[in-house]
């Protein structure tokens, strides 16, 4: 598979207390938390069949 540049920029709002959570998890897996968020949607997207 070919390998996408990030050129898309998505903002969300969220709770402070998500977003705290989420910078834990990320910081506990080594990630950032953009990368965290990519993950998570990307997995979710594969799984629901959205995304190869």
């Amino acid at each position: 598979m070919d390998e996408e540049k990030r050129t898309t920029q998505t903002i969300i709002r969220t709770k402070p207390s998500l977003k705290a959570a989420a910078e834990k998890a990320a910081r506990d897996d080594g990630r950032s938390l953009s990368s965290l968020i990519e993950k998570l949607l990307a997995d979710y997207l594969r799984a629901k069949g959205y995304l190869k």
